[in-house]
């Protein structure tokens, strides 16, 4: 890893970093809100069978509960957009972004391999994600001692969740790297790695609201981001293993594809 490239990187993305981390914060503040304020009216009205029960589960959360409310924030779209600003946004633009600018072959021109470049690029992009993830954490412990249901929240499982998040966004940072240093242009780098996302995100939600898809879930990634699940002290060891295969193998990928890209620079 490159340091000198390392602290450029975060240099440039501080700013941008920074918001994200407090929407995020302010988002995971606003969950046991939810749960506290609408939690057993919801309730009330499913049991009641005035709304169908599937309606209310939505990517394994729900608000019956404080660890469903915390598990629907994490699948919710806000959620999804804050992450992906810098697990497919900067990870796909990181090196196809500079190859289509014409800075790449000056960059490499330094003493600086291909590897070198994409390990130093991932060791950032997986810091930026962890301090988003860690933000979502301090924000759901601050909301819920704000409205007071701090004792039914699991702090002591927080850092699992956190992991359970980071080999998930994880994954897709290392499946948009590898999209990035495969293609000359930001455009299909882009767009292959936001279709696999929205496509695995689409089919974790279909399975969870209609039962004969259910079987679907199995084939998203977001079926392994089991929020609710750690927080109630079930932790899946093969889920976890699944998605750092995922990230694993598009790591590999990448570390193959790149240095043997046709480029006029170093190996």
């Amino acid at each position: 890893m490159n340091r000198v490239l390392f602290g450029h990187l975060w240099r440039s993305q501080r700013a941008k970093l920074l918001i994200v981390c407090v929407a995020m914060a302010a988002w995971n503040v606003f969950l046991p809100v939810i749960y506290q304020s609408f939690g057993i009216q919801m309730k009330a009205l499913v049991d009641s069978g005035i709304i169908p029960k599937q309606l209310t589960n939505f990517g394994g959360g729900d608000v019956f509960s404080i660890a469903g409310a915390i598990a629907l924030g994490y699948v919710h779209p806000i959620s999804i957009i804050l992450v992906s600003i810098f697990a497919i946004g900067f990870a796909t633009s990181a090196v196809a972004g500079e190859r289509q600018r014409g800075t790449l072959e000056v960059l490499l021109a330094r003493p600086l391999s291909r590897r070198g470049l994409y390990v130093t690029t991932l060791a950032a992009v997986l810091s930026f994600i962890a301090l988003i993830l860690a933000a979502a954490s301090v924000g759901t412990v601050v909301g819920s001692a704000i409205v007071g249901v701090l004792d039914e929240l699991a702090i002591d499982r927080l850092p699992m969740l956190w992991l359970n998040g980071m080999l998930l966004w994880g994954g897709f940072a290392a499946i948009g790297l590898a999209a990035s240093v495969s293609f000359d242009r930001l455009t299909p780098a882009l767009g292959v790695t936001v279709a696999i996302v929205i496509v695995m995100y689409f089919l974790d939600i279909l399975g969870s609201l209609w039962p004969d898809a259910k079987g679907l879930q199995q084939y998203s990634l977001f079926h392994y981001l089991a929020s609710r699940d750690i927080l109630t002290g079930i932790v899946s060891l093969g889920g976890l293993a699944i998605l750092a295969a995922v990230g694993a193998v598009a790591i590999g990928v990448a570390l193959v594809v790149f240095p043997r890209r046709d480029l006029a620079a170093p190996s």
